[in-house]
Order: structure tokens, then sequence, then C-alpha cells
């Protein structure tokens, strides 16, 4: 009898997850199946169910934030075994042979595959992951708090504390560093960033004071409308909120030799702006994506700051209110799709 999982997939952008009946994937050689304890809800799985990320695999099961247990192995997988806690993120795959892999920088490959977008993610079951690209994560404590249970709070860890350690690696050593937009990123972010001694000014869409109040929680210095300017200057600024018309306002707000990072897969399309807003040596600058090696610093470092996430935790079958509660700005934290 053929084992069967419930998954929600996209089989048109721009149109509602579907729950879906099929069949439990079977691992190839070089892969492992894994048991979907916690998914994240991620803007970018928003940006493909929206349409505004081209060409995703379809039909396709979203969700790159995967934390679950190894239910089994394929062919010559050495270094994880069955029930072994895992992570699963972004990344999926990466050539190895492009110019990029070859210096090191397997997130700008020129032929990648990318988990809940060209690779099927974790808004089901169980998922199957290439096993190179699999973060063990321990049997023990895993980083995050607040939640129902490690897996929940470790969830949000896989992109949204992955791509915001790598953001916060390109500010350099701002100790004024700007966050705008203040969710999932934003969140683990500032944790980090107060860790190292940092002083963090946040900005939000204007009149959320929810997402304001969260963010003096964890030690934002100051807590503002995006619309207008910090009331000191920064050295850093990194955008998380996929709005265009930031750029020149960070820019603005970074003193000369300042850094802006544009920290997201997707952005509206930036205004023109003066040439002085660039001048005096500010650069603006994006992320594109994550390595192994960020993985496994992130991952080391969570633990000690401790990054505590904050989440709310969704069934996997309401995947489409989740993405709805995000997109309308109703979170505050991380949500989680729990199957």
């Amino acid at each position: 009898m053929t084992e069967t999982m419930r998954a929600m997939v996209l089989e048109r952008p721009g149109s509602p997850l579907r729950s879906v009946e099929m069949a439990v994937p079977r691992p190839g050689p070089g892969e492992v199946l894994v048991k979907v304890a916690a998914c994240g809800v991620c803007r970018t799985d928003l940006h493909v169910v929206d349409g505004e990320l081209p060409e995703p695999k379809l039909p396709l099961i979203p969700g790159h934030e995967i934390v679950g247990h190894v239910a089994a192995l394929g062919e010559g997988v050495a270094g994880l075994r069955p029930g072994e806690r895992v992570g699963v993120p972004w990344l999926g795959r990466s050539c190895g042979r492009c110019r990029y892999c070859r210096a090191g920088k397997e997130n700008l490959c020129d032929r990648p595959g990318f988990t809940g977008y060209t690779i099927d993610g974790g808004y089901a079951q169980t998922c199957l992951a290439d096993a190179r690209y699999v973060f063990p994560l321990g049997q023990g404590a895993v980083a995050g708090g607040e939640a129902r249970s490690a897996e929940e709070a470790a969830a949000p860890l896989l992109c949204a504390g992955l791509i915001g350690y790598r953001a916060l690696k390109m500010a350099g050593e701002a100790e004024a560093l700007g966050l705008y937009g203040f969710g999932a990123a934003a969140h683990i972010v500032a944790q980090l960033a107060a860790h190292e001694g940092r002083q963090v000014y946040a900005f939000t869409r204007p009149g959320d004071w929810a997402a304001q109040g969260f963010a003096r929680q964890l030690g934002a210095v100051f807590a503002g409308d995006s619309d207008k300017p910090p009331p000191a200057e920064l050295d850093a600024a990194i955008l998380f909120a996929p709005v265009g018309a930031l750029v020149p306002a960070a820019l603005q707000a970074v003193r000369k030799g300042g850094i802006v990072v544009a920290a997201g897969i997707h952005m509206s399309d930036i205004p023109s702006f003066p040439y002085r807003l660039l001048w005096g040596e500010r650069v603006l600058r994006s992320v594109a994506n994550l390595t192994r090696a960020d993985g496994e610093e992130f991952l080391a470092l969570a633990p000690k700051v401790p990054v505590v996430t904050h989440t709310s935790a969704y069934p996997l079958q309401a995947a489409n209110e989740a993405l709805a509660d995000l997109r309308s700005g109703a979170l505050t934290g991380a949500a989680v799709l729990v199957p």
C-alpha cells in the first residue's frame, strides 16, 4: 500500500494553495526524506505565491524554512542518520562547477535549485532534500523560544535568520544600524546586533505601533515610521521591506561612507533620486541567497546569543491564512506551519 501525505500545493501563481493528498516521495541517490515538524512562512513564499518571482516549478509545494527529522536516506548519503533533527534552507542545491561555485560563492550559482521555488518545499508532512544542503540541528535544545516546540522555534532561523545574518555581515561594523521593515528577519537581526553592542533603529510602515513596540522590546533604541528620518545619523541600514522607495530614504539616513543593504529577493521599483544621496562614498548593495558556510556560522552563533524567535503557529491546512496575515502585516515575528 502506498504511503500518503498531505501537502499545500500552488497550481497557479495568484491563486490559493490547495490541500492535496499525495504519495510520500522516496529519496534518490544523495537525497534525504525529512518528516516536517515545522515550516516557517517567509515573505519569499508570498512573492512566489503572488507571482512576483518568475517561473516557479508548477505545481509547487512552497516553503523553505523547514525543520524536521530524517525519515529515510537515499543511496550514498553519509553524515546523517534516521531520526536526526535537521533544517532545510532556501538554497537547495548548486552546480559546483560555475565560476561562482568555484570561487566559494555558491549563493550566486548560475544553475541553482531553491527549496519551495524550483524544488518542492516544506508546506507538507514530508519533503525531499539534497543531503549536502541539509543542516544537522542536533537532538538537544535548538536556538529560539516562546514556541510550543523547539522545531517551531527554530524554523524562522532557516531563512529569516540566515539571510538576516548575511545581510548583517554585509553592513560591516556599523554601530548605528537601521532596520527597515520589522518582521521575521529584523526581529532576529536586532538580537544579533544588540549582542554585538550595536544600536538598532527600527523603521516600520507608518502607524504600525505594534511592530514599533515589538522592536523596542527587543532592544531598539528607536522605533518609528519609515517615511520619517531617524533621530541620528546611521552607519548602515538593512532593507527587509520590499519597498523600492525606501532605498533613497535609507541612503539619506546613512552617513558618508555608510552602507545600505537590500536584503530581499524582490522589491518594487526604486524611484529616481538625486546623486547627492549616493555621493560621499555611500554604498548600495544587495544580498542574494545564502551559502552553506553562512548557515554553519549562524546556527552555531544563534544559541550563544541566544536568539529567541517569536512565532505564531498555524496548522498546515491554514497556510493560506498564514500567507494572508503576512501579506496584510498582521503578524508580529514569524508565522510557522505545524503539520
